[in-house]
């Protein structure tokens, strides 16, 4: 989602976590074969059309439709900047703080999804990853631009699909590069 904590501490990933989450859900679950080709398109089109829109900073409402998306009942697990919290207020509070200090700062926001994948795992459990850059003003008329991945594992409680666990990472500042023994230059 958006950070917690600030534009350069955008959530950092935590990918082990990530995967322990969707391996546990498939084990657990037990039914992701009884699915078909169509049931899966369907239920990642839904997935993957509740997660554009909520991020969808044309229309307005931004903040609530991302609040939106987590399930309203159950623990609620974010992975962000090294961190982990196990609350839905938690994480509410943290996305409305975003808006009030950054949010309310950029200028002509556009949220662009530069790739994107959503994964069903079962008829209850789907993962959807994606990254993403948000280009806008400053309130000085200057560029800027934050960007990240995140991975959303959603939960269908109900009727209803919601996040239960988040990890989401800030790209690095454009002068931090990793070469290819993942060492910064």
């Amino acid at each position: 989602m958006l950070p917690l904590f600030g534009p350069n501490e955008m959530r950092t990933t935590a990918r082990p976590l990530s995967i322990a989450a969707v391996t546990l859900l498939v084990c657990c679950t037990g039914t992701s074969g009884s699915l078909s080709l169509a049931q899966r398109a369907a239920i990642a089109g839904e997935i993957d059309a509740k997660v554009r829109a909520a991020y969808d900073l044309s229309v307005p409402n931004a903040q609530q439709r991302m609040l939106d998306l987590y399930a309203d009942t159950g623990r609620v697990v974010s992975a962000s900047s090294g961190r982990v919290i196990a609350s839905r207020d938690t994480i509410t509070q943290g996305i409305r703080l975003f808006w009030e200090n950054i949010g309310v700062n950029m200028r002509q926001p556009k949220w662009i999804w530069t790739h994107t994948y959503v994964d069903v795992m079962a008829p209850e459990a789907a993962v959807f990853t994606g990254t993403y850059r948000v280009p806008h003003f400053t309130p000085r008329g200057e560029p800027h631009e934050i960007a990240g991945a995140m991975t959303l594992v959603f939960a269908k409680r109900g009727d209803r699909w919601g996040v239960v666990q988040e990890h989401l990472s800030d790209l690095p500042p454009t002068g931090m590069a990793m070469d290819s023994a993942m060492k910064m230059k």
